[in-house]
């Protein structure tokens, strides 16, 4: 693996040598937008990773906070992932359709759980299809395991922690929507939200720091986070849609060497959804320097 390439990010020739080992997990994190026009569950059918597991992030979520898929408790997660047959101890190599877009999420949510060697499929399913790899198809009946969590409580921004933060400027802000989400320009896709973002983030869109479905160098990302304005040595707070895409530029700092970063979890659905929460528009927050 080059040094210019992220730690967390695996190639396929990678993963198709340690398919089968033990404690080697594969899992399939496919979840798209109505916009995708593609569906996770039938696309896993008709053909996944040789033992791949699939991810159903709408089921293994939080369904009592009026949010889409937010963060179950451990306890909850713990068995869920437990029952798809992955244990803390694994190596877990998790992957999406396209690349970069939902898989990130998933990764997110078991180093946050406590599994410490979780990474990301560069090309994503398209591209270990595309290179004409073995798949398999049907679902798969994974023998269970124990997931023992160990929740990382500081890698989770709760609203109230994200009012404080966008009042006292004590966290940077990183928005991965796109820039007309950003901006205000182009309207949310769920109804009755505002549109905008919170005072003082920063737009750096998910979609921007991948291409063709591969994560761009280490370099490369440095120079992307700055050139947003946010500074590598403060702390980052990250934020999107939904809580899925936010977890890209979580890689993306993690890729950098940024440790002290967290996920704004309700993101612009619970903050945008809300009328007692500021809202600003246009570009002058994101390039003030």
């Amino acid at each position: 693996m080059s040094e210019t390439t992220s730690r967390f990010v695996v190639s396929a020739d990678w993963v198709e040598k340690q398919l089968g080992t033990s404690g080697f997990k594969v899992v399939d994190a496919s979840w798209y937008l109505p916009a995708h026009k593609r569906d996770a569950k039938d696309e896993y059918a008709a053909g996944h990773l040789p033992g791949a597991v699939f991810f159903d992030q709408d089921a293994i979520a939080d369904h009592a906070t009026g949010l889409p898929h937010s963060l179950p408790s451990p306890e909850f997660f713990a068995a869920e992932v437990g029952k798809l047959g992955i244990s803390e101890t694994d190596t877990i190599v998790v992957y999406d359709g396209m690349g970069f877009f939902s898989a990130p999420r998933v990764w997110w949510m078991l180093r946050t759980m406590g599994a410490k060697d979780v990474y990301v499929l560069d090309g994503g399913l398209d591209g270990w299809k595309a290179e004409g790899r073995a798949l398999e198809t049907g679902t798969a009946t994974p023998t269970p395991a124990v997931f023992k969590p160990k929740f990382r409580a500081d890698k989770v921004i709760p609203f109230e922690t994200m009012r404080e933060i966008v009042d006292d400027g004590s966290a940077q802000i990183a928005d991965a929507r796109g820039a007309g989400r950003f901006t205000g320009e182009e309207a949310e896709p769920r109804a009755g939200m505002r549109s905008g973002h919170m005072p003082g983030a920063r737009s750096l869109p998910a979609t921007s720091l991948s291409a063709n479905g591969r994560f761009k160098d280490v370099a490369t990302l440095k120079t992307m986070i700055s050139d947003a304005g946010i500074d590598l040595s403060k702390p980052v707070v990250t934020s999107c849609g939904s809580g899925v895409t936010a977890a890209v530029i979580m890689l993306a700092l993690e890729s950098v060497g940024h440790d002290d970063n967290a996920l704004y979890d309700g993101s612009w659905s619970e903050w945008g959804s809300r009328q007692d929460t500021p809202v600003a528009t246009g570009l002058a927050e994101a390039i003030k320097a």
